[in-house]
């Protein structure tokens, strides 16, 4: 038995960062559509709406007119469960890096300890610029890494034939079994939202400073470890509750001990 996916597709943002090339956006929202994904974001885009992305969009003239146009990545990631960074550069501290159809597959069909993420809220699948990818600071706020099986010496691929490998694993889900996809009302907390994340850091980082265990002043990479230890962690709502109890009463604590 075969259902269709289209469903949970609906819930999955592709979110383009600083695009220099009109064009790329309008080849980006055509892969999409091809493929079935409706969600394009856009973060400070150089030049949109513009006349060449929407030639290059080849009909996808609907993707195009619903993008979403925000000024910073974290406006781009509101409301969403769980984020995913495309990245081919080797970082200082490794990231949880995943193949594009193992993407595809947490997203849109889960596994016995976990159901589909698509599920759990909304998705971020996010590519970086045309140049340098993204930053250190952008690749924290998502959970995971997504590397593209390329060549190793000539790893360069155009941004919009990026998303069509994302976009086409996605939507080849539509042709297997997804019947043991987890439902709802199974009973799974949903994940944490990229706000709510924010929010804990926050706490967090303000909590372990008071206590004399983080020094802002020589960060070195304690910050970014910790967004990585949280972010692997896929934390749900109530798990990101709790966690924001224990701190404020801890912080209570800390006062009456004064």
């Amino acid at each position: 038995m075969t259902t269709s996916i289209d469903p949970l597709l609906s819930h999955v943002r592709i979110v383009l960062v600083e695009t220099s090339h009109p064009g790329n956006i309008g080849a980006a929202a055509r892969a999409m559509k091809t493929m079935g994904l409706s969600q394009l974001w856009l973060v400070k885009p150089k030049q949109f709406p513009c006349a060449e992305a929407t030639v290059r969009a080849s009909g996808a003239d609907d993707v195009l007119a619903r993008a979403q146009v925000t000024e910073t990545l974290e406006q781009a990631l509101s409301g969403c469960g769980m984020v995913y960074g495309t990245s081919a550069r080797m970082r200082s501290i490794d990231w949880p890096t995943y193949a594009p159809w193992e993407v595809a597959q947490r997203v849109l069909r889960g596994s016995e300890d976990a159901p589909a993420e698509a599920l759990r809220g909304e998705v971020a699948i996010v590519f970086g610029r045309e140049n340098s990818g993204l930053d250190n600071e952008e690749l924290e706020l998502c959970a995971a890494r997504v590397l593209l099986p390329t060549n190793p010496d000539f790893s360069s691929l155009n941004l919009a034939s990026a998303v069509q490998v994302l976009a086409y694993e996605l939507s080849s889900y539509n042709k297997r079994d997804v019947a043991a996809v987890a439902k709802p009302e199974d009973g799974w907390d949903p994940l944490a939202t990229q706000d709510e994340m924010n929010g804990f850091f926050s706490a967090f980082e303000k909590y372990i400073t008071d206590i004399d265990y983080f020094d802002p002043a020589k960060p070195k990479q304690l910050i970014r470890r910790l967004h990585r230890l949280f972010n692997r962690a896929a934390m749900s709502r109530s798990e990101v509750q709790i966690m924001r109890g224990i701190i404020t009463a801890a912080n209570k604590m800390m006062g009456q001990n004064k």
